[in-house]
């Protein structure tokens, strides 16, 4: 009985090799056919194909090794037996019966054996006496044919192998025991048992040699419970019920495909989960089968494979692979595109016109700093002109951010474009139109004068808010592009939209309304070259356009497309941008066309236009040097005017009333004048100077 704990110890390595296919290097071929017949051997099984097995043998072995862990309350009974023998005697039927009964006799499922066996030979291997029970279902175990006395043990047999069998200390007929197991005996590999018709599981015990007979104990589990997964698993021990050495065999191509393992309920299958080709092979994510959107067939696969295999059948597997879905696809059902088309030409030509509007802004630039000097450029403040063409410049550039597929640097580029060019435009339009404002709600005859250096150190503070607000959006929280979809589900790429974007709404929200405010407030100002009216007409022009696209986007069009979100974005730009544009600077450049640019507006001129009303503060530029001696001469003459008026409404009011004053007789202030006239009457009669002295201006 010594002999085979020396046996186990020895078989540690090969028992570790066979658990862990991956470290068996050296054999994994060899390994690999026989896990490929044993598969066979179980559709064999299945399908009932068992004849041929059947008549030219009466077992059918697997080479699987397994877990046993789970029968080891029945094999420590069989290994009690065995000591029981040893110590009692092998020369009784009676102790033999009594031994081999109990191990069929088990307290609960897991620890009854539904056949068990014990066997006395002599040392020429020849039966001397033997018992043999077998259990069926819940039944009582009975008495079944033992091996025959006085003849050998069939070798066929599963458990049991004679010393001449096997060279070795090992028979091929049982499993390596597992690493750190301390057994008596052997465990076998699986089996199918044609005279019982279901799966096996044997372990033997050996009982050394006793007054010259030397003994056996096997016993037989039932698993025809268990099941043949295909598929890979996490965890081994986690599925118990399941032969590991099966997990991994499935055909599946695994580049599109993977294994999800779906037993077999068909009533025709015997044992269900001893079934080969019990699973699905289903397409992994982005790819797709028209034909088969469930999944393939593991059965149909498993026959391809054994064809390729008996047969050389070449792309045996390509029935069963997934196509590729298209790009952008994350899951598919067939060849649809994921990802919204661009139609490059059409955003191209776009592309083109907005940087050509760029370009030509920049000449415009260089233009309008070229005729400064020119009265219609002067009274309009060229600085200002420059940061405005400055800004739509910028604008314009936008195009060029959203035109390739966003990500986060066009994102960043696209946000800096839009509000800083809109911010810089804005602001300088309406700081010239806030300067009418202001001088034109003056009252008093002090003349209110607003030079662009103030206005440029007021414009400061509101481009500096807005750097600082962008350079702390893009330096925290980076805009980046989101994937989503269009109204027909194709997926592109789009900036995101957050509590960021939301707060600068507003801001730009309020700041229009403010500028339409005070636009309504000079609606009434005139102004050198009506500019003060056209510049309100483009501050209106850019709040209503940007009003309707915001309502293009989130109401009308939500879900459109990449080009028509491109469009919408070239139409605003070229409503607010270009007309702006052509508001502030068409007239100004026709006028110098036509050689009128140093020409005053005469019914401006005509109208009194205030030197406020030319949106530079410094009035209407004279065309020559001041005559200051005409001006004094006309100072004077208007000064003796009024002292004129001033003496005859104080005598007006010494002889008014007055009764120390006899009035003379028909005289301005005589009591019967018919029709007394007013002095401030525009016919009215000029004073007699008769008998008085005083000689007063006319």
């Amino acid at each position: 009985m010594r002999a085979p704990r020396r046996v186990t110890s020895v078989l540690l390595l090969p028992f570790a090799l066979l658990s862990f296919p991956h470290a068996y290097v050296a054999n994994v071929t060899t390994y690999r056919g026989e896990l490929e017949s044993s598969l066979r051997l179980v559709h064999a099984v299945a399908t009932g194909a068992t004849g041929a097995l059947c008549v030219t043998h009466h077992f059918g072995r697997l080479r699987a090794p397994m877990y046993t862990t789970r029968w080891d309350t029945a094999r420590a009974r069989a290994d009690l037996a065995a000591n029981i023998l040893h110590q009692l005697g092998l020369e009784t039927a009676e102790v033999l019966m009594a031994v081999s009964q109990g191990l069929v006799l088990g307290g609960s499922a897991p620890e009854r054996a539904v056949g068990a066996r014990a066997l006395a030979l002599r040392s020429d291997g020849v039966v001397n006496s033997a018992v043999a029970w077998e259990r069926y279902g819940a039944a009582e175990p009975v008495a079944v044919v033992s091996p025959q006395l006085e003849k050998p043990p069939d070798p066929e047999y599963p458990w049991y192998v004679s010393a001449e069998e096997s060279e070795t200390l090992r028979s091929p007929k049982f499993m390596p025991s597992p690493p750190g197991a301390t057994m008596e005996g052997w465990w076998t590999y699986p089996y199918y048992s044609c005279e019982a018709k279901r799966w096996l599981l044997s372990y033997t015990v050996p009982v050394s040699t006793i007054r010259g007979l030397k003994g056996v104990v096997s016993l037989d589990i039932d698993i025809s419970n268990l099941e043949v997964n295909q598929c890979e698993v996490d965890s081994d021990e986690e599925n118990d019920n399941q032969i590991y050495s099966f997990h991994g065999t499935h055909k599946c191509p695994n580049e599109t495909t993977f294994c999800e393992y779906k037993p077999i309920r068909e009533i025709s299958i015997r044992y269900s989960g001893w079934a080969r080709g019990s699973y699905i092979c289903r397409c992994r994510p982005g790819y797709y089968s028209l034909h088969h959107p469930e999944g393939f067939n593991g059965s149909l696969v498993e026959v391809a494979y054994q064809e390729y295999e008996e047969n050389g059948l070449e792309n045996w597997n390509e029935p069963y692979e997934c196509l590729q879905c298209q790009p952008g696809c994350e899951t598919c059902r067939g060849p649809e595109p994921c990802l919204a088309t661009y139609n490059w030409p059409f955003r191209i030509s776009l592309l083109v016109i907005s940087v050509s509007c760029a370009f030509m802004t920049v000449l415009l630039t260089i233009y309008t700093r070229h005729h400064r000097r020119v009265k219609v450029f002067r009274v309009a403040s060229p600085v200002f002109l420059s940061i405005t063409l400055l800004g739509c410049a910028i604008m314009y550039m936008e195009m060029a951010a959203i035109f390739p597929v966003l990500d986060r640097y066009s994102c960043i580029a696209t946000k800096w474009t839009r509000h800083m060019g809109f911010c810089i435009t804005y602001t300088a339009l309406l700081m010239k139109t806030w300067r009418v404002s202001l001088t034109y709600r003056v009252k008093s005859a002090h003349k209110l004068k607003l030079t662009d250096k103030q206005l440029l150190q007021w414009m400061a503070p509101i481009l500096l808010i807005m750097l600082v607000y962008l350079g702390t959006w893009t330096l925290s929280a980076p805009p980046d592009a989101e994937v989503i979809t269009d109204n027909r589900g194709l997926k592109f790429k789009q900036c995101t939209y957050n509590w960021w974007d939301h707060s600068l709404a507003i801001g730009e929200i309020l700041f229009l309304l403010w500028g339409v405010r005070v636009c309504y407030r000079v609606r009434h100002a005139e102004s050198l070259y009506n500019e003060a009216r056209l510049i309100s007409i483009a501050i209106y022009n850019i709040f209503t356009v940007n009003s309707l696209m915001i309502a293009f986007h989130l109401l009308i069009l939500p879900r459109a497309g990449p080009d028509i979100k491109y469009l919408l974005g070239f139409i605003r730009t070229q409503l607010s941008t270009s007309t702006t544009v052509l508001l502030v600077f068409l007239p100004k450049v026709l006028r110098v066309v036509r050689g009128t640019g140093d020409t005053w507006d005469s019914r401006a001129r005509a109208r009194g236009v205030p030197a406020s009303s030319s949106l530079n503060g410094i009035g209407l530029v004279p065309d020559e040097p001041p005559d200051l001696f005409q001006e004094n001469e006309e100072l004077k003459e208007e000064v003796q005017k009024l002292a004129a008026q001033i003496e005859f409404m104080k005598i007006v009011q010494m002889e008014m009333h007055n009764r120390h004053l006899r009035p003379r007789p028909g005289g301005y202030f005589t009591t019967n004048t018919t029709v007394p006239q007013s002095p401030m009457h525009a016919k009215t009669v000029t004073i007699s100077q008769e008998n008085t002295e005083w000689s007063g201006p006319v």
